[in-house]
């Protein structure tokens, strides 16, 4: 595919800038037209590459694109998954360039969307067009891309069980994953779950003058900052009773397996800015990452936030969120019960507790030893030019599990992004050498599967 590439790289790079500049920002209102307006796009691009159907559906939310090309209903069926939403670009003032207009910087593409994650759906629709014209395509191909995934996907679980008999397949093909390093390339053997919940801590009816009722009035700020610090003990293990009851425990040969993907513990420290690591104790940052649940407050909010104003007071409420990423056995529903009767069970007497979901997803695995990890790794080895390694994402896309069960198929990620993509942070960008490889390796799993 190397020569198709550059024979058309220009064209490439034209078609990618124009979904690029799309301000797709799912989590934003005003951004509705531009939702529309991108996934028409995807789908005009799914046309020219070679799909026999090419639609924009509508759901309670934002659209889905749907395309395919069926060329022999005997022969395996690969489906697609990926999506065109990004997250808000804010803060603006930190990014070099602006975020939807792209620019090829030192070698790579920065906007918003170029790793996360438009430019990697955007591979898989080259190497699809390249299959076609080449007449290489042995293998019926669909595609799904959503608008909501940086959201939660909260309709398009309901979508697909409306449409399971258009997107029956054989697996669901994923890249929104990233690998170990351009070194040493990777393929994820799966992710963890989550869920994602709010907390609301209520005191008074109002908020309070801090000196006339300080001391006297328990003040829901610090309950909240006393409840959460709870959470966590000494040992960097979650206090919720029942939490790790499922927790599936990996032998020793398989934290092995996983223990030979190369990692730098200054490397990693100075990457982030911190000057140590922290976590559950007896395991290390990449078992903790990938293998482990863990427990972290997202947002947390109450009172005089201002940085002009000087309000004294002890307000009447105070808010978090807070996410736990889930490993094997873990249920998400499970969890958030668990959560929710151990948060309220812990709140003092002064104060009320409420608790709800935000939304989650339940954890998935990929074997290392089956078909489908087999073809993906011999794919990107012989890209790469050498071994690809095994790795858990400690991430997580909850639709994916919900189409695993749903459709009854197989998952496999085929990511290609880089820590040093910052997605979600200004700046995002994607390597041109890994935008590159992607569409070869995604044109050779075909081969190899």
């Amino acid at each position: 595919m190397k020569e198709y590439i550059e024979k058309n790289r220009d064209r490439f790079m034209s078609e990618l800038f124009g979904l690029l500049e799309i301000p797709s920002v799912s989590a934003l209102c005003e951004h509705k037209n531009d939702m529309e307006k991108c996934a028409r796009a995807i789908a005009g691009l799914l046309s020219e590459a070679g799909a026999d159907k090419a639609d924009v559906y509508k759901t309670e939310g934002h659209p889905v694109v749907y395309g395919c090309r069926i060329i022999d209903d005997s022969l395996p069926t690969v489906l697609v998954y990926g999506h065109y939403d990004v997250q808000p670009a804010e803060p603006l003032d930190l990014w070099k360039t602006p975020p939807f207009e792209p620019e090829i910087r030192d070698g790579a593409i920065y906007a918003r969307g170029s790793s996360d994650d438009k430019g990697q759906i955007f591979m898989h629709m080259k190497a699809f067009e390249y299959l076609v014209r080449e007449k290489k395509q042995r293998h019926n191909i669909k595609f799904i891309f959503e608008g909501e995934e940086e959201v939660g996907s909260a309709h398009l679980a309901k979508w697909v069980g409306e449409h399971r008999d258009m997107l029956a397949c054989d697996v669901v093909l994923v890249s929104d994953t990233t690998m170990i390093s351009e070194d040493v390339p990777s393929v994820s053997c799966g992710m963890r779950g989550l869920s994602y919940m709010k907390v609301d801590v209520t005191g008074p009816d109002r908020d309070l003058h801090s000196g006339h009722y300080g001391g006297a009035i328990l003040n829901p700020a610090n309950v909240l900052c006393k409840m959460i610090g709870s959470l966590i003990d000494e040992d960097g293990r979650i206090t919720i009773k029942g939490f790790y009851d499922d927790v599936a425990e990996l032998s020793s040969s398989d934290r092995e397996m996983l223990g030979h993907a190369p990692f730098d513990s200054k490397e990693f420290e100075h990457s982030v800015g911190v000057d140590a690591v922290s976590g559950e104790k007896g395991y290390t940052s990449l078992e903790r990452i990938g293998i482990r649940p863990c427990l972290d407050v997202n947002g947390i909010w109450s009172g005089d936030t201002g940085e002009e104003s000087t309000k004294t007071i002890i307000p009447s409420r105070a808010h978090a969120k807070i996410s736990m990423r889930l490993v094997p056995n873990q249920k998400a529903d499970v969890i958030a019960g668990l959560f929710e009767k151990h948060f309220k069970a812990i709140a003092p007497e002064g104060v009320s507790v409420k608790v709800s979901s935000i939304h989650s997803g339940n954890w998935f695995v990929v074997p290392i030893s089956s078909s489908l990890y087999g073809a993906a790794s011999k794919a990107i080895g012989e890209v790469y030019g050498t071994d690809t390694v095994p790795n858990r994402g400690g991430g997580s896309i909850p639709i994916l599990a919900d189409m695993h069960e749903i459709l009854g198929a197989d998952l496999l990620l085929m990511g290609f992004g880089l820590e040093r993509d910052t997605i979600h942070s200004p700046n995002e960008s994607f390597l041109l050498s890994q935008f590159f490889k992607g569409m070869e390796s995604i044109a050779l799993f075909y081969k190899y599967f």
